[in-house]
């Protein structure tokens, strides 16, 4: 069930009414039962697997707590086997077969192993990744096991969260879905206007900068310049609006309830560094790395060389969650050396820094940071957005390909067109631009505090006129030809 559709319009308040209506023991039943048809909305053979990860994980969790030594370790692996062995099958099994068909196919051998006819399920690696943080918290003691069964299950399919995140730390969820939250007037408002919001992201920006971006990756070998700088310029708004938008949703249905998640997006596109980034973007899932990845291989403890080793590994290792494609891969290799390279290069360049004298104009030198990150990151997108590498290739190497000549042709009403526009229209084009900007403006606003507490500050005519003109937004200016499905379903 997508967010941004009719079916969730219905789902939302009716879950919620009754949430609230039925006495608190069986609200975890409630939230279950929803949760369950949320996800077989999509396609409900995968429940099956869901509930094989969920038994798995549940009487693992137990096992791990009341072991000790070697078997308690062998539970925490047999429970990871199990996660990752799905994640394998589902995601990765026919990527890893034509690598090595291929291979084959170099010393003119014919691969025998079979490729399976399946389909991705909806959000696995955000529930797998979510399952086991639970086991390696039982396992490193730091979150006691959970003996109901059905709030465990919950835990990892808790309908806001499930299809993409943000990925939860058992310690912030689970006792969360043993207290009872009654209904607060200032909490539920406060989660629906974050929906709104998310909303407003999602079909009045993500959706419609797609209009622009999907004409031009999708048959991009017959274009070069503007076109395919503007879409890929579009391409960064439309992943954040979309993802963000969701995070809003998800962070404002549960809050309406009285479940607080995790915050998973704060500014990015505001960021200096790369490494600022990423403490911005998709912030469950980096820290997912970092907990468990990094801080396991050693974290800063080791040498400055192994250090970089480390964090070049856990971006490609993160380049792989997203995708069984060498475009992820090489995605999550740039920001690995994003990273690597700025902290190789950290004395130099404040040396060269200090001696042009930029940081005695600090608008300035920010102005030079933020657009370098959002350039950086625009041109990584590529080749997270393009559907192969011969696209992506071709992208990258054309983005500045007929500049000059294209300049000339600005005062051609068909060029604009065709190269600006991108055969959507001058008015897509308006309201796309204003939204965006709309949205940063807010985003600025919202520097070193929530906008959500300052509107309150203000006069009740300000607050609900910009209400309402959120959904008035939503409602003018949002694309709903087609419910876009969010583009981080597919991982």
């Amino acid at each position: 069930m997508l967010f941004n559709s009719l079916e969730f319009l219905i789902f939302f308040p009716l879950v919620t009414i009754l949430y609230f209506l039925i006495p608190y023991k069986f609200r975890w039943l409630l939230l279950l039962l929803a949760s369950c048809y949320f996800y077989m909305a999509f396609v409900p053979i995968y429940m099956l697997i869901l509930g094989f990860t969920i038994v798995v994980d549940y009487y693992a969790g137990i096992w791990i707590e009341a072991a000790e030594g070697k078997r308690r370790k062998a539970f925490l692996t047999l429970s990871l086997i199990a996660n990752i062995g799905v994640l394998a099958v589902f995601k990765y099994y026919n990527f890893i077969n034509t690598n090595f068909t291929w291979l084959l196919s170099g010393f003119a051998l014919k691969n025998p192993i079979p490729f399976l006819t399946i389909l991705l399920p909806i959000g696995l690696s955000f529930h797998t990744f979510q399952a086991m943080s639970y086991t390696i918290e039982v396992y490193r003691g730091n979150q006691q096991a959970e003996r109901h069964f059905g709030i465990y299950s919950l835990y990892v399919m808790f309908y806001p969260q499930l299809v993409a995140g943000p990925i939860e730390r058992p310690q912030n969820v689970l006792h969360q879905f043993h207290e009872k939250y009654d209904f607060n007037y200032q909490r539920v408002t406060d989660g629906l206007k974050l929906m709104a919001w998310g909303m407003f992201k999602k079909v009045v920006i993500a959706d419609r900068a797609a209009l622009f971006v999907n004409s031009v990756y999708d048959h991009p070998f017959d274009k070069s310049g503007f076109p395919l700088i503007i879409s890929t310029i579009f391409f960064s708004f439309q992943i954040f609006c979309d993802f963000s938008g969701y995070s809003d949703i998800a962070l404002g249905s549960a809050q309406v309830m009285g479940f607080e998640l995790m915050k998973n997006f704060d500014r990015p596109y505001f960021s200096k560094t790369m490494s600022e980034f990423w403490r911005r973007w998709h912030i469950s899932l980096s820290t997912w790395f970092r907990d468990y990845l990094y801080i396991s291989l050693g974290g800063n403890r080791v040498s400055k060389w192994r250090k970089e080793y480390n964090l070049f590994l856990v971006f490609l290792v993160s380049g792989i969650w997203h995708g069984a494609s060498w475009n992820f891969i090489i995605w999550g290799a740039i920001h690995g050396f994003y990273l690597v390279f700025a902290n190789l290069t950290a004395t130099f360049r404040n040396t060269f820094i200090q001696f042009v004298g930029m940081k005695q104009f600090p608008f300035l030198y920010k102005i030079i940071q933020v657009s370098s990150v959002f350039v950086l990151s625009s041109l990584a997108w590529i080749f997270f957005r393009a559907s192969d590498f011969s696209k992506a290739q071709y992208i990258l190497s054309h983005l500045l390909s007929n500049i000059g000549e294209q300049l000339g042709q600005l005062s051609n009403a068909t060029f604009i067109q065709e190269s600006i526009l991108l055969k959507q229209g001058g008015i897509q084009f308006s309201i796309l631009i204003v939204a965006i900007l709309g949205m940063e403006t807010i985003h600025y606003l919202q520097r070193g505090r929530s906008l959500r507490a300052q509107l309150k500050q203000q006069p009740t005519w300000l607050r609900w006129s910009l209400y309402y003109g959120i959904i008035l937004s939503i409602l003018l200016f949002g694309v709903f030809d087609k419910p876009a499905q969010f583009i981080y379903f597919q991982f």
